[in-house]
This record gives structure tokens, sequence and C-alpha cells, in this order.
């Protein structure tokens, strides 16, 4: 038989299977409902892991605010921007290159209302009347700034430490500098927005050069995130792991020299045999309590579905899943935080669905003792402009923003940085993106220096040679 006729008949076998194999459970959650490309064993267990592994923290939950939530409509309060409403900017703040504003706009008030909340007193606004309950546990990073304005390149930014995509993600490094805790399921998940892809799409999620093992799961929305996740019910247990140990058997043998994507898919096929016993208690929240639905917001119809995927990021953790990012925002325009013509129905719309989940969520992992190992952070691109669009609107903004961190080492508590007055430019210990992965990375107890890969003649790193740590808000 020659090599053509043997592919062939692989190919074939391959194709036939399909439908009726429960190891392709992974195949509706990757890019072009392929099968593989993931891989429990590739990514490595903790213990074959090329770092030491001694920070505080073990995983990560992103809570991705696409589209750019204000900054002065959320944590950093600008009463002298109140007094200027409708007022063109004084000249003393300066020109604001990046900024992307029409040059004759006039400065908006905010309609949001401050108050003084915990120990810290720290000005949390009206939109989160329930994170503001957790805010001795929340570091508040007024300071944080970007290089681009346009919302596809500040993702890639915010994700990769590059404006371009092909570059691999901070949950796509955190996996190859650490590793995986648990086997049976995958270590960096995202769980999207059910109204719709972003504009920068899946590739600022991806793994970049890395390889093929750190991509991603993307999870679907709603109450089945994985598709055909049991088998068929006339296959059995026995049935199943000698159709997997045949399929691996076939595609090592194809394997002639190093090919990173097939090896990745043989380990996918496992991993896919694994999660058929692991993934259904993640995915099943039949075993929580009405008080524990209730925390995140589930009883609400505007709360229910971003709080089911809070709640599924808190079990993911429980089960070992080392970077985690829950999408606020999905689709075009108004659908995210992309605030361009009214800012008031906009973010109250969107604080509404979030801000009960999330101040669950943080709840829920410090009553669990869950919180001291888990980073969770939160943030969006970019910033809105302290200027007026289409009257009622905000407009990108990259100069100066908020972002904050809890848990995982992080001192809660405290405001870091500072913008000016009118919430233009971070003028006090301004943070770049950089800034932010490289305290993930110190939280996670990896030194940025040393958590690189080659490529193309040089070793690459998530944060460039540029990164610091946030000293001010690490215990």
């Amino acid at each position: 038989m020659n090599r053509f006729n043997r592919k062939s008949m692989r190919r074939d076998f391959l194709q036939n299977s399909y439908g009726g194999l429960g190891a392709l459970a992974l195949s509706t959650m990757l890019p072009g409902g392929s099968p593989g490309y993931v891989s429990s064993r590739a990514a490595g267990s903790q213990a074959d892991s090329p770092l030491q592994f001694s920070g505080p923290a073990k995983s990560v939950i992103f809570l991705f605010m696409a589209g750019g939530p204000s900054h002065i409509e959320t944590f950093d309060p600008k009463p002298l921007l109140n007094r200027l409403d409708g007022q063109p900017r004084p000249a003393s703040f300066g020109e604001a290159k990046y900024q992307f504003v029409a040059n004759d706009a006039k400065l908006l008030g905010s309609h949001v209302t401050y108050q003084r909340y915990g120990e810290s007193g720290i000005p949390v606004s009206s939109l989160f009347p329930n994170i503001a309950k957790c805010i001795d546990d929340i570091a508040v990073v007024r300071s944080c700034f970007g290089d681009v304005v346009v919302h596809s390149a500040a993702q890639y930014e915010l994700f990769s430490g590059r404006t371009t995509p092909g570059f691999p993600s901070m949950g796509s490094w955190v996996t190859y500098g650490l590793g995986s805790l648990n086997d049976a399921l995958p270590s960096y998940v995202v769980l999207p927005d059910p109204d719709g892809a972003l504009e920068a799409g899946q590739p600022m999620y991806m793994n970049g050069f890395l390889p093929a093992a750190h991509q991603p799961i993307m999870l679907r929305s709603g109450k089945s995130p994985i598709l055909n996740l049991a088998p068929p019910s006339h296959v059995d247990r026995t049935t199943r792991r000698h159709t997997i140990e045949l399929i691996a058997e076939l595609n090592r043998a194809a394997l002639t020299n190093h090919d990173d994507e097939l090896e990745a898919r043989i380990d996918s096929y496992e991993l896919a045999y694994k999660m058929q016993t692991e993934a259904p208690q993640v995915f099943d929240l039949s075993d929580e309590t009405a008080e524990t639905l209730e925390l995140y917001g589930m009883n609400q119809p505007e709360t229910e579905d971003y709080g089911r995927r809070c709640l599924l990021a808190r079990r993911m953790v429980e089960k070992g899943v080392r970077f985690t990012v829950v999408v606020s925002g999905g689709g075009p325009g108004n659908m995210q935080w992309d605030a361009h013509k009214d800012i008031v129905e906009n973010h109250d719309r969107m604080a509404g669905e979030t801000d009960r989940p999330i101040a669950g969520l943080l709840v829920d992992l410090k009553r669990r003792g869950l919180l001291d190992s888990t980073l969770v952070l939160w943030g969006g691109e970019f910033g809105r402009s302290p200027e007026a669009q289409s009257s009622k609107g905000r407009d990108h903004h990259n100069l100066g923003f908020t972002m904050w961190m809890a848990g995982g080492g992080i001192r809660g508590g405290q405001v870091v940085g500072a913008t000016d007055e009118i919430g233009l430019k971070a003028v006090e210990n301004p943070y770049h993106f950089r800034d932010i992965h490289t305290t993930i990375l110190n939280q996670l107890g990896i030194d940025q220096d040393q958590l690189t890969f080659p490529h193309l003649g040089r070793d690459e790193r998530l944060t460039q040679i540029h990164g610091k740590v946030i000293r001010e808000i690490v215990g």
C-alpha cells in the first residue's frame, strides 16, 4: 500500500467517524468547527512547567469589558468636568494627539454620582452599587494608558502587548509558562458575549507563535457551552477509549517530521475523552444553591447571562483552569461599552448586566477561600473621552483610563495613579498595558524576562522588555 492510499484511508476513517465520536466534543469550540489544536498533555502539567511556580496566584479571571468603559463614569470622579460641562477644553490641559475626538468637541459632564465605600473610603460610581461593597478587596489603577485608539488594535494590545495580530495572548503565555493544573480540562478558556464577535475577533485571544496547545477553548454562549459533550448512548466508555487510542495511533503513524498542530490535535482527542467525565460537572449548575444563583444575579433576566458565565468562571478555577476570560460586550456598536451616541443609556445598561454578577464572583471566591489564589482583572481596551460625541456620547480614549485588580496577592482597598482633573491624561504614575501584564505575571510567580519563546531569531516576551510591576498594589 503506498503512502497516498494510507493517508486516504486514514482521512476517510476520521471523516466517517466524525459525527459519532464523543471524543470530538472539542470540535464545537475550536476555530472553524474543526477538531483539535488544544492539548492538556502538550501544555504540560504543573510539574513539567519550564518555570518555578511561587506566586500567590494560581489562576486568572479577566473580566473583559469590551468596547471601552468610561473611567469618568465608573471609578474616577471628575467634579471639575461637571462644572465645565458644555465648554471647550481649557488650553491648560494641553494637547491630546492620540485622542480620537473632533477638535471642536465640548466637554461633557457625568450623569453618575459617587459615594465612598468600605474602610478604604474609595469613591465608586452609582453604576456599581454591588461592586462598591467589595471595594476593600479591589486595587483601582486610575492611570492606565495604551498606544492606540481604535478597537481592534487596542484589543490586540490589551491581550498580547502588540497592536497587530499574530502575537500570543496573555492567557496563552500563562499556560505556556505554568502548564496545566487539571489534565481533564483546558487550561485557557474564553466565555464570549452572546451578542457576537468583536472588532479584533478571535485572533486577539489566540496563541500566536506559541505551540498550538496553548490556544484557548472558545465556549458557546447560553446554557450549553459545549455541544455533543455526552457520547452516544450506544457507545460505552471502553469503546470510546479504544477509539481514541486508534485515532492517536493513526495520527502518530502519519508524523514524519515535527508537526505542532498535528501533535496538538492528537492530544485534543485525549483531552476531549477526559472532558466527557470532568466537564459535565463544571457546566452542570444543579448543585449550586438558590442563594448562590441569586448572588450571581441568575434570578434576573438582565444579569442571568453574565452571572452564569461568572459562576462558570468560579467553577473552572475550582477545577484548575489557569486563565478564564469572561467577556461583557459583543457585536456592533451599542451592544458593547462603546458609548458613542448616549453614555447614559449605554453604561446604565452594560453596568446593569455586570455589576451584580461581578460582585457575586468576588464574594463567592472570597468565602470559598479562592480569592487569595485567583487574580481578578477588570477593564477594557481603553476609556472614554472627556469631550462629548453626538452631544450625549463619549468617543474612544487611550490617554488615561481605569482598570482594577483583586485577589491573587493584590492589596485591595487602594487607588493607584491619577488622571488630570478632567480625565484627559494619566498624570500620576502612568501604567501601560505591559505593566498590567508584568504585574499579572509577577503574581503568578513568573519573571517576565524568563518567560520567553524563540521566534524569528529573537526571544519574544509578552511584555517585550519594558514592563514594570505595579509595586503599590502587590503584597
